[in-house]
């Protein structure tokens, strides 16, 4: 059997799916159709690319190597692709984006309409996840970490530095005020660690900041908040002098999607929104000691 692109499509919605029919939905076909197209992909190149196990597709070491190969085919695809559409043409298609919630929900998604309106065939898919999704499993596109990655293939750069400090339900008396904190699996956050260190045991433990912020403005207590979620509620009360600390917002490309214009032109705009809502250093990221602009960490 001779391969070409489609054939390529079916291993990389498998391994990105975890499931022949997360895949077939993807594909718009029907889940025999996938099961057929993968058992004859493999019978071609004469190896078996993946294993079932807990009700997931996991890639085999060969199968790793042909997605391996298959997203470089796709990425040389898409740039052709876009390469073709003529310099009149605007960025089009689809931008895989990944945060955690509260940017996604408190940030990004209230200025997408500046993004949307500059380039209307632009389709974004903004995934919420605290987790960190994977760019060279090509879960995502682009990724904004409030960590500086410890490894990994893809581009990265510190695109600013969000404030954090306490605030507390405007009207309230501070000394009365119980602090809040985050559940157990998430005392490491850098937030946790402060209030643990400055603030007596928490009465309240949460799974994120959104949670937390709601529980300030119905009253329950004081926490450590970002400055950009929660300065402009007038139903809160900024109770520090100012930040007690902040966190690097850094941002995550896949090397070889980076040239394409839709990614280019998401990355501008993540760029100017995380800017707005970024505090001054006392060195600007760019120079600060050990800083790499644009690394494969």
């Amino acid at each position: 059997m001779d391969m070409n692109w489609n054939d390529l499509r079916y291993l990389l919605a498998v391994a990105r799916g975890g499931t022949l029919s997360a895949a077939a939905r993807s594909l718009h076909v029907d889940q025999t159709t996938v099961t057929r197209r993968v058992a004859a992909i493999e019978t071609a190149l004469g190896a078996h690319l993946f294993d079932r196990a807990e009700g997931l597709m996991r890639p085999t070491a060969a199968g790793e190597e042909a997605l391996d190969r298959a997203e470089r085919v796709e990425s040389e695809v898409l740039a052709l692709q876009e390469s073709l559409t003529g310099a009149d043409r605007q960025p089009e298609g689809s931008v895989r984006l990944t945060a955690v919630p509260t940017i996604i929900n408190r940030l990004l998604i209230p200025n997408l309409a500046r993004l949307f309106d500059t380039y209307p065939r632009l389709r974004v898919e903004a995934l919420a996840d605290s987790g960190n999704l994977s760019l060279t499993k090509r879960e995502a596109d682009i990724a904004l970490r409030l960590a500086r990655p410890e490894s990994g293939t893809a581009l990265c750069r510190s695109i600013g530095a969000l404030g954090y400090s306490v605030y507390g339900p405007a009207g309230g008396n501070p000394a009365d005020l119980p602090w809040l904190t985050y559940e157990d699996s998430y005392l490491d956050l850098p937030q946790a660690r402060w209030i643990a260190k400055h603030g007596d045991p928490a009465r309240l433990g949460v799974g994120d900041a959104e949670s937390l912020f709601q529980a300030v403005r119905a009253g329950l207590g004081r926490t450590v908040l970002p400055d950009f979620m929660a300065g402009p509620d007038p139903r809160l009360v900024r109770l520090s002098d100012g930040s007690v600390l902040t966190r690097e917002v850094w941002l995550l490309v896949h090397p070889e999607l980076r040239p394409l214009a839709r990614i280019s032109v998401t990355v501008d705009w993540l760029v100017e929104i995380v800017a707005t809502a970024s505090i001054e250093l006392d060195s600007e990221p760019s120079k600060a000691p050990g800083h790499i602009p644009d690394c494969a960490p």
